[in-house]
């Protein structure tokens, strides 16, 4: 299976390129400036990465992307670079939950310490600023991904562990802002991960995705933003410091 992922959801912009060459899969990555940045670099290393494995964008199966959440001109850039790769190529694209690939990259870096695991449950984290996380939570059979709990915000003191019966995992990008403030992670022998939503993560989960129909065409793909406008709490925000200060001055 050929297939192209990327996601620039956080700080770090993560390509891979996946195929098979003489009978064995091989992959292609590469990381970068992600965020806002990721505009500048994320076509010239794609197509990069493509050139070493020897692809063309037709010959691709699917074209994934971090649909989020995470940073808006991120996702928005990625699903727009997605979009218009699959327009011409004419293949469809695999929007993947940025983060169900953390939990995956988690669960693919601490195999060893995690062999035996399963089920095994991972809470993903990931930074959303002003002073909240994304957050879900994922159970592995073994072979398979089931959601637990859907993508949501939550401030760091408002978050805790679903009861399971399972070994429980904090995976993200979240404990060096927040890890002091993870207050309701009171379980002994809650292990933490340093995880991001990689494309090799994305290239692992694709497989299953696209068996479970997620492809869509490219006029079909969206990013999931779950803050659906800052712009609006930017302008709440005033709303309320201008009624404060009109309060105030009565």
């Amino acid at each position: 299976m050929n297939l192209l992922a990327f996601d620039t959801s956080t700080e770090t912009m993560s390509i891979g390129v996946s195929c098979s060459v003489d009978g064995m899969a091989q992959q292609w990555l590469h990381t970068g400036a992600g965020g806002a940045q990721a505009s500048t670099g994320l076509i010239a290393g794609l197509m990069e990465l493509l050139q070493q494995a020897g692809l063309v964008l037709a010959d691709l199966d699917a074209i994934c992307f971090g649909a989020g959440p995470g940073s808006f001109t991120g996702l928005r850039t990625a699903c727009a670079v997605a979009q218009g790769l699959a327009f011409g190529a004419d293949v469809p694209v695999l929007p993947v939950d940025t983060l169900l690939a953390v939990a995956e990259d988690a669960r693919h870096a601490a195999s060893t310490a995690l062999a035996g695991a399963a089920p095994l449950r991972i809470s993903a984290l990931l930074d959303a600023r002003m002073d909240e996380m994304y957050a879900a939570t994922y159970d592995f059979d073994g072979a398979l991904w089931h959601e637990v709990q859907g993508s949501h915000l939550v401030r760091p003191e408002g978050f805790s562990l679903a009861p399971a019966g399972a070994l429980q995992v904090l995976a993200g990008n979240v404990f060096a802002v927040y890890g002091d403030r993870l207050t309701g992670v009171t379980e002994p022998g809650v292990q933490r991960i340093g995880a991001l939503p990689t494309a090799a993560a994305m290239l692992r989960l694709a497989p299953a995705l696209l068996a479970a129909g997620k492809a869509v065409p490219a006029a079909q793909a969206l990013p999931s933003y779950i803050r659906d406008k800052v712009a609006k709490t930017t302008a709440e925000r005033m709303a309320e410091k201008a009624a404060s200060l009109a309060v105030t001055a009565q």
